[in-house]
């Protein structure tokens, strides 16, 4: 790796030049001003670094930015040629166009510098983001938990009071649908980036941590103030959703880094399931290959380690403020598993503490900070359970997000100059469509679905009112359905026995329907929409509802982009100052 001279003009065309094909970051970037960055430009073929030439709004990019130019002569697996710069800075806001020559080929992006007010409008900011969280999400959780009479809705959920509402583009740079990586990236770093992406722009090397970075919210807030950051999450800590808050990676599977990355950034608190990544490969049920073990680390840092729900409990009263929870080798479990029905891995893990408990804790332990904190809730099993078309666990989990959501709005009486954020990452394909009525006539179950006035009303109930049904495998049920799905059975009935498992691979490594249900009475083969390498439902492209309310909150309006909502959040804390 050579560096271009930081004086690098226009030079004469070669016949040889290549077409600066690609810019990061890219054409119509929002960069918050001082914001870290990796500005990087990848060429089509081989070049000359005397023939490259890198100029911001007409200088030269080294000038500009106050860095050197590295020239790459050839990219690792490529034939051609890169320049990069590796954490740079854009401190004026402003319109900046950066172009990139090799000869007479020629490459422009224009980008969006912005800066905050000079006073932050929020102390606190709450980020609950439901994984896959869709309309008919919300409208099952208020019907399975509240009930319906003549129409009208019983009660309403706790998100659904929240005054100010946007619909989110979830839409990833290099396809129209998504995943939750490249997503939750875009909410905390202000960058919208590719499929499976966290943290950076997924360039064309096929090293996984090498790729262009760009800062995410966790970094700006260690870098531009003192308050806490804390992760609640039902999945991995180390998984899309929660990493996305602080780590860089083109591979959302690297998660042994990820788990490094956490350690070197250390949130204040972090609760959830993932401890196979943070133990040493020595002791069962590690996924790591390698003697690093980061429980110790964490121990050695400072932080209260809790591994069950009463472990929890006690921590609450750390003088330190920082925990480590961790609950779960893997995902925890839902709800209706670990509460209700205690199937899944709960014999595994008895005392796993909930989505509530938590965040009761995580809010708990933040507030004493007296300059504020950043909280990320995840509602992870919205999404885990929509994959594998398990309505009623997923619907439930809905449930318990509200409900965490009611404890911020709890804190938020006390606490008033709080943002509480509620949304999305992406959707699901799913639909409520009516009822299934086992009570009425017929030979099969699609003849129990009631359209329609046959619809009805479900007839669930809540006795010992704890705003969850007590029971999912009630007589008259929502009829929720999917619109894409590999082979499998449908039965038309909750699945009590642990989640669903759609589809099984074959001799020939196709997803065929699992042949476990096929013995349910009125159970119906499904013939997938899905290409046969699909072992469950996918996402939808449509967008997600953002809701808020705090200060800060009328900044969400209309139609946005998920990098959009970064802005608003960076322009609540403050964190690029306008500066005199």
């Amino acid at each position: 790796m050579r560096t271009l001279c930081a004086t690098l003009m226009l030079t004469t065309c070669l016949g040889t030049a290549a077409q600066a094909a690609t810019v990061y970051p890219l054409d119509r970037a929002t960069i918050l001003a001082g914001s870290p960055f990796d500005l990087k430009v990848e060429f089509d073929g081989a070049v000359k670094a005397a023939d490259v030439t890198v100029t911001i709004n007409g200088q030269p990019a080294a000038k500009v930015l106050g860095k050197d130019v590295q020239f790459v002569e050839k990219e690792a697996g490529t034939e051609a040629s890169a320049v990069l710069i590796r954490a740079a800075t854009l401190a004026k806001p402003g319109s900046y166009t950066l172009t990139a020559s090799a000869g007479a080929d020629t490459k422009s992006v224009t980008w969006d510098v912005y800066g905050t007010p000079a006073t932050a409008k929020a102390k606190n900011v709450i980020f609950f983001l439901g994984d896959g969280l869709s309309v008919a999400h919300r409208t099952g959780a208020r019907l399975m938990s509240k009930g319906m009479t003549e129409g009208k809705a019983n009660g309403r959920l706790n998100m659904d009071d929240l005054d100010h509402m946007a619909f989110i583009g979830t839409s990833a740079t290099n396809a129209v649908a998504t995943d939750s990586a490249n997503t939750m990236s875009a909410y905390m770093t202000g960058h919208k980036t590719a499929v499976n992406a966290l943290g950076v722009y997924a360039d064309r090397t096929e090293d996984s941590l090498d790729d262009p970075r760009v800062e995410t919210i966790a970094e700006a807030l260690r870098r531009t103030t003192t308050k806490s950051i804390g992760v609640v999450a039902m999945s991995e800590l180390e998984d899309a959703t929660p990493a996305a808050v602080f780590a860089h990676t083109r591979k959302r599977a690297d998660k042994a880094k990820i788990t490094e990355m956490i350690f070197d950034l250390k949130p204040d608190v972090l609760l959830g399931g993932g401890s196979a990544f943070f133990l040493p490969k020595s002791v069962p049920g590690s996924k790591r290959k390698d003697d690093k073990d980061y429980v110790a680390a964490f121990k050695d840092a400072g932080y209260t380690v809790a591994t069950s729900a009463s472990e929890l409990e006690a921590a609450k009263g750390t003088n330190s403020g920082k925990i480590l929870g961790l609950f779960h080798t893997g995902n925890m479990d839902t709800y209706l598993d670990r509460v209700q029905l205690k199937k899944g891995t709960v014999g595994k893990f008895p005392d796993q503490p909930g989505l509530v408990e938590m965040t009761t804790v995580a809010l708990g332990q933040l507030a004493k900070n007296p300059d504020g904190f950043f909280l990320m809730v995840e509602g992870s099993s919205i999404d885990k359970m929509a994959h594998p078309m398990d309505w009623e666990r997923s619907m439930v989990e809905t449930i318990e997000f509200d409900q965490a959501i009611g404890v911020a709005r709890e804190f938020v009486k006390t606490h008033p100059d709080t943002l509480i954020v509620v949304t999305g990452d992406h959707t699901h394909g799913v639909s409520i469509i009516g009822t299934i009525d086992d009570n009425k006539p017929g030979a099969e179950m699609r003849d129990k679905v009631g359209t329609y006035a046959d619809a009805g009303f479900p007839n669930y109930t809540d006795e010992n009112k704890d705003g969850y049904p007590d029971r999912v495998d009630v007589s008259r049920r929502l009829a929720i359905f999917s619109s894409n799905f590999p082979d499998y059975y449908e039965t038309f009935q909750p699945k009590l026995d642990g989640p669903f498992v759609p589809a099984i691979q074959n001799e020939k490594k196709e997803y065929v329907a699992n042949e476990a249900y096929k013995s349910v009475p009125g159970a119906v083969l499904r013939i997938g929409n899905l290409p046969r390498s699909e072992d469950t439902a996918v996402h939808a492209v449509d967008d997600v509802v953002l809701q808020a309310t705090g200060p800060g909150a009328e900044g969400f309006k209309g139609y946005m982009e998920e990098s959009d909502v970064y802005r608003v959040l960076a322009e609540t804390l403050a964190l690029a100052p306008a500066k005199k």
